[in-house]
């Protein structure tokens, strides 16, 4: 079933400052059996957070690269020693590592030097939002209010609506 991205047909039940507790509220209403299915979490003011790690030099660009073409080469030196006769087949293994590894740091090279300077940094990025709703569907809302005020004392964080 496609969600309702419009969210014309559903109605905010809840709201919370953390995924985490809008998540124990939805976890709430189906140790009650209400049909979650109608439910939904919505972040609400949503950015785009990205950490920046460190530089990128060229040492690093060739160690990531290396790292990579390594697990690569080994991948596909194990498949080779797989289908291949004789009584050393780790040694395609270790030569896929190996020539992997080359491959791979020859690799981050060139492609570090082809951003000319552009993005000399790693990074993580990551979406947040300021709050957290819980949307039901219109009809089920109003039961999905009383279960959520169910134990709100002690059970449930304090509701933010």
């Amino acid at each position: 079933m496609r969600p309702d991205v419009t969210l014309t047909t559903h109605e905010t039940v809840a709201g919370f400052s953390t995924y985490a507790e809008a998540q124990r509220a939805v976890d709430q209403l189906s140790d009650q059996k209400f049909p979650v299915e109608h439910a939904m979490i919505v972040g609400v003011g949503l950015r785009l957070v990205e950490q920046v790690l460190g530089r990128l030099t060229y040492l690093r660009a060739a160690g990531m690269g290396a790292a990579t073409g390594a697990w690569f080469g080994l991948l596909i030196g194990l498949f080779f020693a797989i289908f291949t006769p004789g009584p050393f087949p780790f040694v395609l293994a270790l030569w896929g590592l190996v020539w992997g590894a080359v491959a791979g740091a020859i690799f981050g090279l060139i492609s570090h030097a082809f951003t000319g300077g552009k993005r000399d940094f790693l990074s993580s990025s990551a979406i947040v939002a300021d709050r957290y709703e819980v949307l039901v569907a219109a009809p089920q809302a109003a039961e999905a209010r009383r279960l959520l005020n169910v134990g709100t004392s002690e059970s449930m964080p304090r509701q933010q609506i």
